[in-house]
């Protein structure tokens, strides 16, 4: 086949993915507004038979008898009270978000919190998560985690755009969870072993690293004089526009591993930095850290050098409220 023929093919094979994709986007939206007209309704009637107090969990059971007969289970109770629920909570069908998909709003629905709702709105819209990855981040608690070294008004002006981040503290979390590993986090190690796995899943340790990431070299080797080193990974942040350099310890922090990763840091900001470009900033992957330590161990205004523990598992909701407590009493 020639190259002409194999280029008119490809772009044949374009066009149809490009009107597949917008035909299911189109089909999903029109899905969202339909549920979005259905709550609209109940609510509407609700409100006019709100004298009898059981007259809402009456109405939705009568209709989802009915609808489910013409229409089948997609109409069930539990779906019209998510229906009734989602025109509540978004009582504007202008402002409803074409990016986003039904499975998607029917997670966000779960989430009291109006900010917090809105971060993931935000951050699904502007990464154009799926629903898998958008439930990923709302188990791992991807917003306290941000909210324990960040303002709150930072972290949702980020996310909406608002500003631009001035701190790898403001995209960057402690800890950060890497439960997609698949590892056991009772078991040893090595280092090397954990780099393969963080390789060989690199989409989701994007995902979990954050907005503006893209991989740039593992292993990478510097030469020194006689002396080599290998720094074992480099990233790029398009964002805070600079180099990002993660090093992987499988035990606790040492004053020594911060003076390893100095080095990392100041070599590439001499050898490999463009003069338009950011201080490089250099994260340590760590098992447990002491942050007093930390402190006294780099400058006291120090902006390059990050520490950040790793899980093995999806935290929980009383973990992170310890956090929140040792930050509390800590300042």
């Amino acid at each position: 086949m020639s190259q002409l023929a194999t280029s008119f093919i490809q772009t044949v094979k374009q066009i149809i993915a490009k009107a597949q994709s917008n035909a299911v986007r189109a089909v999903n939206q029109e899905r969202v507004l339909m549920y979005w007209h259905i709550g609209r309704h109940i609510v509407e009637e609700e409100q006019q038979g709100k004298e009898r107090a059981d007259y809402g969990a009456y109405l939705i059971k009568t209709l989802a008898d009915e609808l489910e007969q013409d229409f089948g289970s997609g109409f069930s109770y539990r779906q019209l009270s998510f229906c009734r629920q989602f025109h509540l909570a978004f009582p504007k069908v202008n402002a409803l978000r074409s990016q986003l998909n039904w499975t998607q709003y029917r997670m966000l629905l779960r989430i009291d919190d109006e900010d917090k709702r809105s971060y993931y709105i935000e951050e699904t819209c502007n990464n154009n998560w799926s629903s898998r990855q958008l439930e990923r981040q709302i188990n791992s608690q991807l917003y306290e985690r941000l909210l324990l070294s960040n303002e709150k008004e930072k972290v949702l002006a980020v996310a909406r755009k608002e500003a631009q981040p001035e701190h790898p503290k403001e995209i960057i979390k402690d800890p950060m969870v890497l439960e997609f590993l698949g590892l056991k986090p009772q078991a040893a190690y090595y280092e090397k072993e954990l780099e393969n796995a963080l390789i060989t899943n690199m989409q989701s340790f994007l995902l979990e690293l954050g907005n503006g990431f893209s991989f740039v070299a593992r292993q990478k080797r510097i030469q020194i004089e006689d002396d080599e080193f290998f720094v074992d990974l480099v990233f790029y942040n398009r964002l805070l526009r600079c180099f990002v350099i993660i090093e992987i310890k499988t035990h606790k922090l040492t004053h020594q591993d911060l003076g390893q990763l100095q080095m990392y840091v100041n070599y590439y900001d001499r050898m490999e930095k463009q003069a338009d470009e950011n201080p490089t900033i250099g994260i340590l992957l760590c098992t447990d850290k002491n942050n007093t330590m930390v402190e006294y161990a780099l400058p006291e205004n120090n902006t390059q050098i990050l520490a950040s523990k790793y899980q093995l598992y999806l935290p929980n909701k009383e973990e992170l409220a310890k956090e929140f407590k040792k930050i509390i009493d800590h300042e």
